[in-house]
């Protein structure tokens, strides 16, 4: 590979490093190109993106955008980016599902590494942790059918008693 276009796929790397909420990385050595390209596409939708590059060119990427943690144990072997723009776990759990899928399966192939969340490293677990989140529109819900359980409650009671009140006239009647 000729030295500009290293130079220009360290920036490349370098600026989706500091764009990205999250970064998961993946040993994908093992997988198929429909599985890989299903991945793809899924991570897309979620507005992210999954890619494949030179190890020690995203190690030098790392150093640019002023990641402090060290990612040498990581970055060995054949490895893929997950990167997180809107959602940061939304590659988490597009990239568990498939490794869960393949553990299931008895493959031992395609296993998460670790990550980066918010400029920080994280660990395979937390990862995996990260994944098994409800999704934003879950949380959501929850949330709201949290706060609407109270204003049930009461409406179920303010009928309760507009009953009670209609059957106690209806009996002195």
């Amino acid at each position: 590979m000729a030295t500009q276009a290293k130079i220009d796929q360290v920036a490349e790397l370098t600026q989706k490093i500091k764009n990205s909420k999250s970064i998961v990385l993946v040993d994908y050595q093992g997988i198929t190109v429909n599985e890989e390209t299903e991945l793809r596409k899924k991570v897309r939708e979620a507005g992210a993106e999954y890619l494949v590059a030179k190890n020690r060119l995203f190690k030098i990427a790392l150093k640019e955008a002023g990641v402090q943690d060290s990612f040498d144990d990581l970055l060995e072997g054949t490895t893929a980016f997950a990167f997180g723009y809107d959602d940061p776990v939304a590659p988490a759990k597009f990239v568990y599902d498939l490794a869960k899928d393949k553990a299931k399966a008895k493959q031992e192939v395609f296993k998460i590494k670790g990550g980066l969340l918010d400029g920080n490293r994280v660990e395979m677990s937390e990862v995996e942790a990260l994944a098994k989140l409800p999704s934003r529109e879950q949380l959501l819900s929850m949330l709201l059918n949290s706060m609407l359980g109270p204003i049930r409650k009461l409406a179920y009671a303010t009928v309760a008693i507009a009953d009670k009140k209609a059957a106690a006239e209806a009996q002195a009647e």
